[in-house]
């Protein structure tokens, strides 16, 4: 991965977005895009679109979604502890215990949420998971009049974000799901090349999407405006190759053999084969990997496909073990490979392209 990417992946990872908090991430998309991107706009949702030749009539639409699941402030008590809600789904065992950050207008407020400890826990406690509102935020602060100061009802919160490297080019990071998927669809729009879109009459718009995970909202409202002929996911999807994981139920996929296409209703199968081919190269094969979804995807694909009149829609994920946890993990490789997997298939497309089924 060139240290150009890189550092746009660590710059992503390290920004909070939680679901409609994307604000912060998005100027880091806006910025990385401008040099290359014929247009780069945000719209009224939220959702930045970067595009090259927007202004031909075949257009095929990117969606990665930079939100992340995260926390929000709902209630400060007398003592100066803070109670939140979800935003998006969490596995509230993952969080007692872990550091957080309050993110205000003012800055930055590091937190840690807590519990009792285990020597004063019930047998019955002990056994049971807790529950969000079991749980609170300490800030350090000593009673509410001075958290208040701090912190407002509806601020936002995410676990500290740090991204670590590991051997075999993996990453571990909170919200690599699906920061990973805007840096694809951003880094593919970076790859594509413009002569040859211009020649074969198609335009590109990689979408930054918001609130995916409270419903694919952002990918609804940019596909309305985008209007795209061909749209394409870029998501995470579960890695089975870690101890307890299913692979009857959830399929065989792999950290590092490369970017996952998906096949199943919610996509077209002339895209699912024109991404399949461009995979093939007698110089330069790119490893992919197949799954298996026979219903919604539950990712952009799904609001991209039923969009208008319909859109021919695919899926490209990223494996990823741990998904909605503080230590999700990736492989670059993967990463590098899918962005070249979709630029590849982006400049197999001409004039006389036919996505119909």
């Amino acid at each position: 991965m060139e240290a150009n990417a890189k550092k746009f992946l660590e710059e992503m990872l390290t920004t909070p977005s939680p679901s409609g908090y994307e604000q912060p991430v998005q100027q880091v998309v806006r910025s990385y895009a401008a040099p290359f991107a014929d247009s780069v706009h945000t719209d009224l949702h939220g959702n930045v679109i970067c595009a090259k030749n927007p202004t031909a009539k075949r257009r095929i639409m990117l969606s990665g979604h930079c939100d992340q699941i995260g926390l929000i402030v709902q209630y400060i008590d007398a003592d100066g502890f803070i109670f939140v809600q979800p935003i998006g789904g969490w596995d509230v065992m993952m969080l007692p215990g872990q550091r957080m950050v309050v993110w205000t207008d003012a800055g930055a407020i590091p937190a840690v949420i807590g519990r009792k400890p285990i020597h004063l826990l019930s047998v019955e406690e002990r056994k049971s998971v807790p529950k969000m509102e079991d749980l609170w935020l300490d800030i350090g602060a000593t009673n509410k009049e001075e958290a208040e100061k701090l912190v407002r009802i509806g601020d936002c919160v995410t676990l500290e974000l740090e991204m670590r490297y590991l051997p075999n080019s993996r990453v571990v990071s909170p919200g690599l799901d699906d920061k990973v998927g805007t840096w694809t669809v951003v880094e593919t729009l970076r790859r594509v090349d413009s002569q040859k879109l211009t020649a074969n009459g198609w335009g590109v718009f990689a979408v930054s999407s918001v609130q995916e995970e409270i419903g694919l909202r952002g990918a609804k409202t940019s596909a309305f405006g985008i209007d795209p002929e061909v749209g394409i996911a870029v998501d995470v999807t579960f890695s089975t190759d870690f101890p307890t994981s299913e692979k009857k139920k959830i399929g065989d996929i792999k950290i590092g053999c490369g970017p996952v296409v998906a096949r199943g209703p919610n996509l077209n199968p002339r895209v699912v084969a024109g991404l399949l081919t461009a995979a093939q190269s007698d110089t330069h094969p790119i490893p992919v990997q197949i799954e298996a979804i026979g219903r919604g995807t539950g990712t952009d694909a799904n609001a991209i496909q039923v969009n208008r009149a319909g859109v021919a829609a695919g899926l490209v994920s990223i494996p990823n073990r741990y998904m909605h946890s503080p230590v999700e993990l990736c492989s670059l490789e993967d990463l590098d490979q899918a962005a070249e997997l979709l630029a590849r298939f982006i400049e197999s497309l001409n004039a006389t392209s036919d996505l119909t089924p």
